[in-house]
């Protein structure tokens, strides 16, 4: 596979997360990354429908970095506690990167007034969790699922 910065989806999300560092996430615009990378705006909603979306595309970056951890043959050895915890830090670990910017786009999500983003924040965070479950083996049924304790 060769490496994110290669394909233009991931280059745009990379350009928006480098332009947010050097101010901040609600300054970003989708035309400024389009004059950035010289393409067109009609380039980006190719990829991306909104600037909403781009934060989608950060976090499932996020959860790719989580799910190759699984991928290690010690991992599988693990409890499912500890398979928890090394999935959640791979996730924090890919998110460190840009940590203010990322934590501007989860309270943008969390904007009072902004009912849609929220229940897209929600859905997005009940994905992320669904695949750490899911990698840790975790195989608990609703209502159980909601308050499974790890078996240590």
């Amino acid at each position: 596979m060769p490496a994110a910065n290669s394909h233009l989806d991931q280059r745009i999300v990379d350009t928006a997360l480098a332009m947010a560092d050097r101010r901040d996430w609600e300054s970003v615009r989708l035309y400024a990354i389009a004059t950035e990378l010289n393409i067109s705006l009609d380039d980006i909603r190719h990829y991306y429908r909104e600037k909403e979306d781009l934060i989608d595309a950060w976090f499932d970056r996020a959860d790719r970095a989580m799910l190759k951890v699984a991928e290690n043959e010690a991992f599988q050895e693990q409890s499912s506690e500890e398979k928890i915890h090394t999935l959640l830090m791979g996730w924090l670990g890919i998110l460190s990167a840009h940590r203010r910017v990322t934590r501007q786009m989860i309270f943008g999500k969390l904007e009072p007034g902004h009912l849609h983003y929220q229940i897209k924040g929600l859905m997005r965070i009940s994905r992320t969790v669904q695949w750490l479950r899911e990698a840790a083996g975790r195989d608990a049924t609703l209502p159980l699922r909601a308050i499974a304790v790890p078996a240590g």
